[in-house]
């Protein structure tokens, strides 16, 4: 292991025992930085001020020796009251506090600070006037988006508006840039000329093998969820967003073509959506759901909206037949679902945009079916092809063999630290 010799923060509202998406980032570096000469501190938002339900099991997949530093926020109920519900606002005076407390009683090298919630990179810029520290802002999502820009009233309106005019103050104030995708890098490059390309880079979120290793202490554990054993389990595991639905109609379609060939088949066969609203307490709003009874195929359906605890999620995978790995009709889309399920060694069938990096990954691994379209008519097109890939996955998944460690060796959690890690050690041995 390479000699520790730098501290870096990391500013994570969230993180385990939270049970939202956006923890893993900040888990799998503080994990592994270390073995690249980089200790971190955490600093995020007391679990007791989160409205989600927690996971007590995340938790005990973060480093023993990690030192967290955990900050208050005001309560919601309190913050409620004048229509503030994120994090990331109720909590920033208490972050920026901690921040500075923190660059004073020690040497930072770096500041990584990761999003969403995006408001705490408005720190940025006050960070780097008053203690010089290099800075980094992960963006895990955009915080200017397309579907922002479509909205036309309420909070989603309003919020967009503030990410317009906040957006490029954060970006002034820091030395590097990443997110998850070279088109959101893109499209941030195109809105403010000013940024240099050679400060941007995108960095998926990945995945980690050993977080498996922690789901054989679940074996005869009751879940949450269960997998029907009569039936032939193909599971989808995570947000279901809005710009999936088209894709979601098109798998369905293709499900009732199945069913009209060969109904003993389909009638042996459940297609899982768990987690579908991304909220650990919402037990009511199906997404899903409607459109498969939409396509006539809702009793061969289940969906459960709350996200469940992550290694329940993880051990669904695994126990299930199959998996179905289902993006968006965005191009830049890239789903970091898909890096545990090509580590969970099951077969898949996914249906990406064709500009969708998860898309080039997923079938550059193998160990699956992979489905791409560009346009809404070439989706259409897919529905025989889909229909075949569904039979082929119930019937044969001993086939598709295992995706090849090699081809997704770059986005396990160790390389991504490795890849931040370089980022740090260019900034801090800069010169001046």
């Amino acid at each position: 292991m390479t000699h520790v010799t730098r501290n870096v923060l990391v500013v994570s509202p969230y993180f385990p025992p939270s049970t939202l998406a956006g923890v893993h980032r900040a888990r799998h570096l503080v994990k592994h930085l270390p073995s690249f000469g980089w200790k971190p501190v955490l600093l995020c938002v007391d679990e007791a001020f989160h409205e989600q339900r927690l996971d007590p099991g995340l938790a005990k997949l973060t480093p023993p020796s990690l030192e967290l530093v955990k900050v208050s926020a005001v309560p919601i109920a309190a913050a409620r009251l004048f229509g503030i519900g994120d994090i990331g606002l109720r909590a920033l005076p208490s972050l920026a506090l901690a921040v500075a407390r923190l660059l004073r009683s020690r040497p930072i090298s770096a500041i990584l600070i990761s999003g969403s919630p995006f408001y705490p990179m408005l720190m940025s810029s006050w960070i780097k006037r008053r203690y010089h520290a290099p800075i980094v802002l992960d963006f895990q999502d955009p915080w200017v988006s397309r579907w922002g820009a479509q909205q036309t009233g309420g909070k989603a309106a309003l919020a967009h508006r503030l990410a317009r005019l906040l957006e490029p103050r954060a970006l002034r104030g820091c030395d590097f840039i990443t997110s998850v995708s070279h088109i959101q890098n893109e499209e941030m490059a195109g809105r403010y000329p000013w940024l240099d390309a050679s400060r941007m880079a995108a960095i998926p979120i990945g995945g980690d093998r050993e977080d498996f290793d922690s789901t054989r202490a679940r074996t005869g554990e009751a879940g949450e969820v269960r997998l029907d054993p009569t039936r032939i389990n193909l599971t989808y595991v995570g947000t279901f967003l809005p710009r999936a639905e088209p894709l979601a109609r098109c798998l369905f379609e293709a499900l009732a073509m199945l069913r009209a060939r060969e109904p003993e088949l389909a009638a042996r066969l459940r297609l899982n959506f768990v987690g579908t609203s991304n909220q650990p307490n919402d037990r009511i709003s199906s997404r899903v759901t409607p459109i498969a009874l939409e396509a006539g195929v809702g009793d061969l359906v289940a969906e459960t909206p709350q996200r469940v605890p992550y290694l329940e999620a993880l051990t669904l995978l695994a126990q299930s037949n199959g998996l179905l790995l289902i993006g968006s009709d965005e191009p830049h889309y890239t789903a970091s679902k898909i890096y545990p399920a090509l580590m969970s060694g099951r077969p898949y069938l996914s249906l990406f945009h064709a500009m969708s990096s998860a898309h080039a990954i997923l079938a550059g691994a193998g160990g699956g079916l992979s489905f791409a379209f560009s346009t809404a008519q070439e989706l259409a097109a897919l529905r025989p092809a889909l229909a075949d890939g569904l039979r082929a996955l119930a019937l044969s998944p001993e086939r598709f063999g295992r995706a090849d460690p090699a081809i997704y060796a770059p986005y396990e959690a160790g390389a991504v630290a490795g890849r931040y890690a370089g980022i740090f050690d260019r900034l801090a041995n800069r010169p001046g």
